[in-house]
């Protein structure tokens, strides 16, 4: 995979979007590109932005064949070849996920009569607490990540794992008006969210 093959890797690796092969190439490219790392950076605010978009949980795997159920009924009319992998253009493919993403969350909603999740913020003293519960126990690999999102920049700030009623300590300030977010994420957390977000609310002022 040459540089320029890379340097395109980014939108797709900000969505978590990326096979391990080339998530392994883009993230040794990663460690010595200091343009690639900025574009990341600039990036992370903008899927934030996305995941604010919409609010629900993860669709369930039976949504999926029923999406692929209705895309069979609608016919071959609608679909378009693709070019060769290695020249998509992987900023289309980051909005297409983006798009797609909302639209599941949006289905799964309306289908199920929306989410049992709760998330609840309080700040005493300057610290602010995350009270959260509806959350299943994190599947193996994973954890619950909480971001400060204040304007369209999203901000890492603490991890829980589910499975009852919990309080987090925020590790960053959350100011009134700013955003309190949950996703789901690798375990040990993510500097970046992966969409969808499950959860959110608004600091009261």
């Amino acid at each position: 995979m040459t540089n320029e093959d890379l340097h395109e890797l980014v939108a797709a690796y900000a969505l978590d979007a990326l096979d391990a092969d080339e998530r392994s190439a883009y993230e040794s490219h990663l460690a010595d590109c200091e343009q690639c790392r900025a574009d990341l950076h600039d990036l992370g605010g903008t899927v934030g932005a996305l995941g604010l978009a919409t609010e629900g949980p993860a669709p369930p795997a039976e949504l999926r064949d029923r999406i692929l159920v209705a895309a069979r009924e609608e016919g071959p009319s609608n679909l378009v070849a693709l070019r060769p992998r290695r020249t998509r253009d992987y900023a289309a493919v980051a909005v297409v996920a983006a798009a797609v993403v909302g639209l599941a969350i949006g289905l799964y909603a309306a289908l199920s009569g929306g989410p049992t999740r709760q998330l609840a913020v309080s700040v005493a003293g300057g610290v602010a607490r995350a009270t959260v519960s509806g959350f299943d126990t994190a599947p193996a690999g994973k954890t619950y990540e909480l971001w400060v999102i204040e304007g369209k920049t999203p901000r890492p700030a603490g991890l829980f794992g589910g499975g009852g009623k919990q309080v987090v300590v925020l590790s960053r300030p959350a100011p009134g008006g700013s955003t309190v977010a949950v996703t789901l994420e690798r375990a040990g957390g993510a500097s970046v969210p992966t969409l969808p977000i499950l959860k959110q609310t608004t600091v009261s002022a």
